[in-house]
């Protein structure tokens, strides 16, 4: 191709002109460089003076920090070039780089956003201010930030003239073929990401979950780790995991606590008008409890069943267990001020011996026939 169709167009222009352009050109920079600083600098103020709008001024400050300066001295060369009288190799080629230069400012501004606002979004839902970058939230990123990018890129082509619809086919079943090879794994990824956004636990809880319980160590990807409370990791896969009934008992604001206790059937009925408001006194005596109520369940052959309910206002399992074991021990020690006892019925086991036949009798070289010939019933006192 003849170099010269496309610079006879540029030759043909006047010098006069050309500084003309120049002229335009260092303006529009130093125009374009001085709005940029001074708007960061008003959105600065804004973030320091707390005022309503800050995230949004925290949001825009951080994305005009990634105006790029190559971006501004070519958009000021274009602007100069305005003024020119182009042929129309120079016409078009103008226009594409103006596409260019704008979509690839564009896309750099929309990549910041992303990345801010997903920090935002996630450090705002952390337990702590300064918790470090979940994965899910690195996964986020980096798929709105690929679609982005190859967004902007086939924009470019089309621009150009050059035809994407065959290669954005191909990445469409490229992209389904992939989806269905990977779908377990693409599965537990979506898992994650949900567990991220939703936060059913996080890194530290006590959880349990299909059968077992443990705190949780680490959210992957694809799996995650519990520490069991016998000592042993239990790695389980995201999605499996959502699946299942999921308790986290972090979360416990208090803990209902409900056992029976049980009393000998020989118990009087004034002892057992007793037993109530004693169980009562005793578990209003304890730190941290809140009493509920104690009633007579049952009575059978087999014992007096009391029911006892209270909330422990420290979820902690611990604690938990330290107040039941002070109400225990209270409570065996004011039913023996009662004299109710806890011990269950007794049986009593009697053997009679039932005599054969001289006949019936094996011979002398057998065994004894008393071992053979016990009856054994139990009968129950009345």
């Amino acid at each position: 191709m003849d170099m010269r169709t496309f610079t006879a167009p540029l030759a043909g222009i006047d010098p006069g002109n050309w500084l003309l352009a120049a002229g335009v050109a260092v303006g529009s920079y130093v125009i374009l460089h001085g709005a940029v600083v001074l708007f960061r600098r008003h959105l600065a103020k804004l973030s320091e003076q707390g005022r309503a709008d800050r995230p949004a001024a925290e949001l825009l400050k951080a994305t005009l920090a990634r105006t790029s300066k190559l971006a501004l001295m070519i958009t000021a060369l274009l602007l100069g070039l305005t003024v020119l009288e182009l042929g129309a190799p120079w016409s078009d080629r103008v226009r594409h780089l103006w596409f260019i230069t704008l979509g690839a400012q564009l896309a750099l501004y929309l990549d910041r956003a992303l990345s801010v606002g997903a920090q935002r979004y996630f450090r705002s839902r952390a337990s702590a201010p300064d918790a470090p970058a979940t994965v899910a939230n690195t996964l986020m990123v980096w798929v709105l930030k690929t679609v982005l990018w190859v967004v902007f890129f086939l924009a470019v082509l089309s621009n150009v003239g050059i035809d994407v619809s065959t290669l954005v086919a191909s990445l469409g079943i490229g992209g389904i073929a992939v989806a269905l090879a990977v779908q377990n794994v693409l599965g537990d990824l979506f898992a994650s990401l949900s567990i991220a956004v939703d936060k059913p636990f996080e890194v530290g809880d006590a959880i349990s979950v299909a059968g077992f319980s443990g705190n949780v160590e680490h959210v992957g990807l694809k799996t995650t780790r519990i520490r069991s409370d016998s000592g042993e990791q239990i790695v389980i896969a995201n999605a499996e995991l959502l699946k299942n009934t999921l308790r986290n008992f972090k979360r416990m604001s208090t803990r209902r606590v409900q056992f029976s206790l049980r009393a000998n059937p020989s118990t009087t009925r004034a002892q057992a008008a007793q037993v109530p408001a004693v169980l009562r006194a005793i578990i209003e005596r304890q730190e941290g409890v809140r009493y509920d109520r104690v009633h007579l369940k049952s009575v059978t052959q087999e014992a007096l069943e009391f029911d006892v309910v209270f909330h422990v206002l420290d979820p902690s399992y611990g604690r938990y267990m330290d107040i039941q074991q002070a109400i225990l021990l209270d409570a065996m020690e004011a039913c023996e001020e009662l004299g109710v006892s806890t011990v269950g019925a007794s049986r009593h086991v009697l053997i009679e011996r039932v005599a054969r036949p001289d006949s019936a009798r094996p011979a002398a070289s057998a065994k004894p026939a008393a071992l053979h010939n016990v009856v054994l019933t139990r009968k129950q006192p009345s």
